[in-house]
């Protein structure tokens, strides 16, 4: 499992979310637990998305692996999201999604702290999401 070994765990996780398209502020509160499986990792996060002071159930599901000293993240149904290069941080892979692309990228400076950070732009979304885990104590 190499490098992605290092990410197993459960965190703290905190996004922001900057909606330039309808003018709005979001952020999520929650956690996420990275566990390891035979060939790769299931990521799974659950928390509370709070938006104009209401709160919403949210979760999401990610399997990651690695290969070639990289770790590529893909959808829980197997469909490829993006990769990037544990040992730098710095930009993932770009993802499409329809007509809005994604462009973003791992902080792990303050590891094992760190911060993913992307940036959405297209005709139905136009945003940039700042996500922050903290190893849970």
């Amino acid at each position: 499992m190499g490098r992605l070994f290092a990410f197993i765990g459960s965190y703290d996780v905190s996004r922001d979310i900057d909606d330039r398209k309808v003018g709005a502020h979001s952020r999520f509160e929650g956690r996420a637990v990275l566990s390891a499986l035979p060939h790769g990792a299931a990521y799974r996060e659950i928390g509370a998305l709070i938006l104009n002071d209401q709160r919403f159930e949210a979760e999401r599901s990610y399997l990651w692996h690695e290969n070639a000293g990289r770790i590529w993240v893909r959808f829980a149904d197997g469909r490829d999201f993006h990769d990037f290069d544990p040992t730098l941080g710095g930009l993932a892979s770009a993802h499409l999604c329809g007509a809005d692309m994604y462009r973003g990228g791992y902080d792990l400076s303050d590891w094992p702290r760190w911060n993913v950070t992307w940036e959405v732009s297209g005709p139905r979304k136009d945003y940039r999401s700042v996500t922050t885990y903290a190893p849970t104590t």
